[in-house]
């Protein structure tokens, strides 16, 4: 399937280099987050791929849910199952758990449905920042660290009433950020639509760490640099 070219599978072991990573935030995602860059000292896998790989070798199922507990960099390599029975964990050899998921109701193994589902969620993601991070600070007057952004991918949870679907498309549902000091809590509902009939709902939850009073100008000068930097990277392309 398309994922090869954005991972290793040697001996049934999935590990990435910072180039594979970072191309699929960017081409694949349109997420320029700086954790996903080749050069960034906090080098991260994206969760996304890490998802889009759980659902390309042990299937979609009508109810899953993803638990990140770990950062993926480009030295580790993971055990993921061919298969998933009510729960799962991804670890690396010694054990380290960097993401569990849960799993009930029917399951396909349709790589139309499968690989359609992947794209419309993985570009949705993709477009928290600035799209709808953004006008959720302003509301709650807080904005992330500009020196250190820190949004981080902590879970995500989908309900499909119906596996029957080869094209769908993620609609945004209601948004929440509820601030506890300088950490803040986003969740992002969404509904998954196929055939302009609803057919799920889904919920993506994020961390955000060193918040500070919210700042127009700053914000404006983040978006810039983040707006800019797409830019370059597809005028390279």
């Amino acid at each position: 399937m398309f994922l090869e070219s954005y991972c290793h599978n040697k001996n049934n072991k999935i590990s990435f280099t910072r180039q594979q990573a970072s191309d699929f935030a960017k081409k694949i995602a349109d997420d320029f987050n700086p954790l996903h860059d080749i050069d960034a000292k906090r080098f991260c896998v994206p969760g996304d791929l890490l998802f889009a790989i759980i659902l390309e070798r042990a299937g979609l199922s009508q109810n899953m849910t993803f638990k990140f507990s770990g950062m993926v960099n480009d030295n580790i390599f993971l055990n993921f199952p061919k298969s998933v029975e009510e729960k799962a964990h991804i670890t690396d050899d010694n054990g380290k758990e960097y993401l569990s998921v849960e799993v009930s109701g029917k399951t396909t193994d349709s790589a139309e449905t499968i690989n359609a589902l992947i794209k419309a969620y993985v570009e949705f993601s993709g477009h928290t920042f600035p799209h709808i991070l953004v006008d959720l600070m302003a509301k709650e007057k807080v904005m992330i660290n500009p020196a250190r952004p820190m949004i981080m991918y902590e879970s995500m949870s989908i309900h499909l009433e119906s596996l029957a679907f080869k094209a769908v498309t993620l609609e945004l549902a209601n948004t929440t950020l509820s601030i506890d000091g300088k950490r803040g809590v986003a969740d992002l509902i969404f509904n998954l639509v196929a055939d302009s009939k609803v057919i799920g709902h889904g919920k993506k939850h994020m961390i955000l760490s060193g918040l500070r009073p919210y700042e127009q100008e700053t914000i404006n000068e983040i978006v810039e640099i983040y707006n800019t930097k797409k830019a370059d990277f597809y005028a390279k392309a």
